[in-house]
């Protein structure tokens, strides 16, 4: 494993935790559990949303597995500049500035100079929610 990804023990999963599910960072939004049958363990079938690109994911494995959990940083950015769908913002401690995609959820409501929250794991970066109201 590389240090961006931890393993974890699968039984320990619970909804909203971060899940790597075929490469992708998901967020865990359901679990099923079927009980062990006559000649096998327990079988866990797990439902995520990746959080850089709301794909839909399903990881079906023992309940004695490990999984993999990636490393999850979030860092403060202030937005320079606003476009139709991208904003240019600009990294708090390093003062990089790099362009992100504007989420659903901020759209019409990021406006220059505003603080947000960026969160980066497994190489990719995405903005997360406004800071200070």
């Amino acid at each position: 494993m590389t240090d961006d990804i931890t393993p974890v023990p699968m039984k320990d999963m619970r909804v909203g935790r971060i899940l790597m599910i075929d490469g992708i960072a998901c967020r865990v939004v359901d679990i099923d559990i079927s009980s062990p049958g006559k000649h096998g363990s327990a079988k866990m079938r797990i439902t995520g949303i990746g959080i850089f690109d709301g794909q839909k994911k399903t990881l079906l494995t023992p309940s004695h597995a490990d999984g993999e959990a990636p490393v999850i940083k979030k860092t403060k950015a202030q937005v320079v500049s606003v476009g139709e769908k991208t904003a240019q913002l600009m990294d708090s401690e390093s003062f990089e500035i790099y362009e992100l995609p504007i989420i659903e959820d901020l759209a019409g409501k990021l406006h220059p100079g505003n603080e947000v929250e960026v969160i980066e794991a497994t190489g990719r970066r995405a903005m997360a929610r406004i800071l200070g109201g």
